[in-house]
């Protein structure tokens, strides 16, 4: 049932999500279900990344990044990484990165829209956690990689960018438009413009976190890592005020 929030069950999408199954699509499924029934709007966020997710397992299927099996590892390990902060914050556990708990907050305040959730969701899981999921899975292997494989690496990591951008018509059609209604009209306005802006934003967005991944990755001390992370996680806060969030 890691379809049931799908609304337009003939769409492509629904299709994808159907063709594959994941434990961790199951896993986003049981959550988004859940917090459909309270009205929580963390299920607004998990919902398009669940949609994200399973085009991105399709893509791998069809061999289109030229290691499938790096991709798919990072995959779920970037999973691991939202999962990690969701329990952090439902057991108040002190440990939870900042821009999530401001992104799990707003979702509980009725004075910030659907969009503003969403984007504050996928400011946090990728201006910090896509830079530590990478920094994770480079960092073992970085130094004996060839130019050439490094470059292999990060046109993977570009090419999540095509699957983003086939991904934000059908989120807004079906994630946000019934969230909010307003946005049909935006829509109808500028047509392809808008899902144009937002897909352009997290394409500018994964440019800088590969940026962030590698100075860690080559970082000359623990100290130099540390203070590294700690701008990673400024210039996320940041964003997420650019946004809308107010401390």
């Amino acid at each position: 049932m890691f379809h049931q929030w799908l609304i337009l069950p003939d769409t492509q999408a629904d299709r994808w999500v159907k063709a594959v199954y994941d434990p961790v699509l199951e896993q986003m499924s049981e959550r988004i279900e859940r917090w459909q029934r309270t009205n929580d709007r963390r299920a607004i966020f998990l919902s398009c990344y669940q949609m994200m997710t399973a085009n991105m397992l399709e893509a791998i299927r069809r061999e289109e990044f030229s290691d499938g099996v790096w991709v798919n590892h990072l995959l779920h390990r970037f999973a691991d990484y939202y999962f990690m902060a969701l329990q952090a914050y439902e057991e108040r556990q002190e440990n939870i990165p900042a821009v999530w708990q401001v992104a799990f907050q707003a979702a509980n305040q009725k004075n910030y829209s659907p969009l503003q959730n969403l984007l504050l969701g996928v400011n946090a899981h990728i201006n910090y956690d896509l830079v530590l999921t990478l920094e994770e899975l480079l960092q073992p292997e970085w130094q004996a990689l060839s130019s050439g494989r490094r470059a292999m690496r990060r046109t993977d990591h570009n090419r999540v960018n095509h699957v983003i951008a086939a991904t934000i018509d059908a989120v807004q059609d079906q994630i946000l438009e019934p969230a909010m209604p307003v946005m049909q009209v935006v829509d109808v306005v500028l047509g392809r413009v808008d899902e144009g802006l937002i897909s352009g934003t997290i394409t500018r967005w994964r440019g800088k976190v590969w940026q962030h991944a590698v100075y860690l990755v080559e970082a000359s001390s623990e100290d130099e890592r540390k203070e590294w992370v700690q701008r990673v996680e400024h210039d996320a806060l940041q964003t997420a005020r650019w946004i809308g969030w107010r401390e």
